[in-house]
This record gives C-alpha cells, structure tokens and sequence, in this order.
C-alpha cells in the first residue's frame, strides 16, 4: 500500500485514461538534469537561407546601380552594353579624311574663284606718274625723263618724287610683261651716297651697250642687277629683279 499523497501534488503518471491523448502539465517543475529544456523560439531576423538555396533579394532602383528605371539585382544579369562613341582621328578612314578635306577647301576654292574672276584679285594696282613727274619737273633740280613707247602690259605701279637734304630723287615703279619688277630713279645726290643706298653696296660689272649715254651694268641687293647711267647733273638707275632683257628696254625708252 502506497503512503499518502498531498493534496496539490500532480500525479507523476500522465498516462490518460484509455481513449484520451496525453496530457502535459502547464506548470510543472524545471526540468531534471540530463533533460533538453525547451527554449522559445526567437524574434531576431530570419535565419539565413541554407547553402545552395538562392537569396531572394529586393529589386534595386536605377539611382543604386548608376542608371535609369529599375532592373532586378538578381544573379546572372548582363550588364547595359557602354555608350556608342565617336571615332577618334586614329580610327578614322583615309576616305573620311578626303570628305573631311572637300569639305574645307570647296568653299575656299569657290571664294577664289569669286576674287579672281569677279574682283579682279590677281591684278595689280596701277597709279598714274603724271603727278609725280610733274612736280620733279617743277621743282627744276634735275633733267627728268620718262619712257616712251613702253607696251601696255608694262604697268606702273607706284610713282613718288621725295626732297633731302642732300637733293632730290623720282621713283617710278613698274610691273614688267613676265610679272618682273623694275624701278626708275632720277636723282641729284651725289652719285658716292646715291649707289651704296639703292643698289645695297652693288658692285660694277662692266659696261653696257646702250645709246643715250655710258651705261654700267652693277649688281645690286638679293637677285636684283641695275643699269647705271652717271651725269654731271644727275644719277640714272634702272633697277630690279627682272630680266637684263626687260631692263635695258627700259633704258632704252627713255626719253
């Protein structure tokens, strides 16, 4: 016969009647030792997924990865493909550089074309020497000639009549029919100060076989030659980078 038991003392047997499901007491004492305890489960964060379960992760917005609109992170995206650029000058064609040329010289070509044919841009300036020769005629310092008989493709192109103190000197510029320049000078300076500051210290050649007077061919400064005509009242020079041919017709016009 088994001692008695205290009234509040659960029944070490859970065993339930026949039919009936077990019955676990809801306030019963701690566990023995050597027994599990029963631990709640926690409210952290979800535990994470197991190895070789993909991750679900949330769509990232265009302002995150760089571009505009939304596209899923989801592994095994491919990239946006780059932005097209334009060729540099190193990979561009032999062909692009010609329309690049024609493209620049078309207009160019057409503006030339306009001056030359329209505004008359390959012709010369030309000036009249009347005034010129007139006002050294006036002055009455020297004896002054002018050509006579010159073609009309000889074109004067400038004309000037300067005083110093040492005397007075004419200049008459000319365009000659080969494109050629040539200068006439009259002058009374003194012949020692004349040569050295028209002709850049031209040396004498010898004498040149002209009429109106004793010509001397001199060399004068660059590819420029001179014929010089020495008087008592004055210095003749025909200069310039044109031919003896051009510049002893010259010479030979004056009257």
């Amino acid at each position: 016969m088994e001692p008695a038991q205290p009234a509040d003392r659960v029944p070490a047997d859970a065993t339930p009647p026949d039919g009936q499901p077990p019955v676990r007491s809801t306030a019963g004492p701690s566990p023995q030792a050597g027994e599990p305890a029963l631990v709640e489960p926690a409210t952290g964060p979800a535990p994470i997924a197991d190895a070789g379960e993909p991750a679900l992760v949330e769509p990232v917005h265009g302002a995150a990865r760089g571009g505009a609109g939304e596209h899923p992170a989801v592994s095994g995206d491919q990239p946006a493909p780059p932005p097209r650029r334009e060729k540099s000058r190193a990979e561009r064609s032999p062909r692009d550089m010609v329309l690049s040329l024609l493209v620049l010289l078309v207009p160019i070509a057409l503006l030339l074309a306009f001056y030359r044919g329209f505004l008359g841009g390959d012709e010369p300036a030309t000036v009249d020497p009347a005034p010129a020769v007139e006002q050294a005629r006036a002055a009455n310092t020297f004896p002054v000639s002018t050509p006579a008989g010159l073609a009309a493709d000889w074109r004067t192109v400038s004309a000037r009549y300067q005083t110093e103190p040492t005397g007075a000197t004419l200049r008459i510029g000319y365009l000659t029919p080969e494109g050629r320049g040539a200068q006439l000078v009259q002058s009374n300076v003194p012949a020692e100060k004349l040569l050295p500051a028209e002709l850049s210290g031209g040396q004498p050649q010898g004498t040149a076989d002209l009429p109106g007077g004793r010509w001397q061919r001199y060399t004068a400064r660059g590819n420029e030659q001179a014929l010089v005509l020495l008087e008592p009242a004055r210095t003749v020079i025909v200069v310039g980078d044109a031919g003896e041919a051009e510049l002893r017709q010259l010479a030979n016009a004056l009257r």
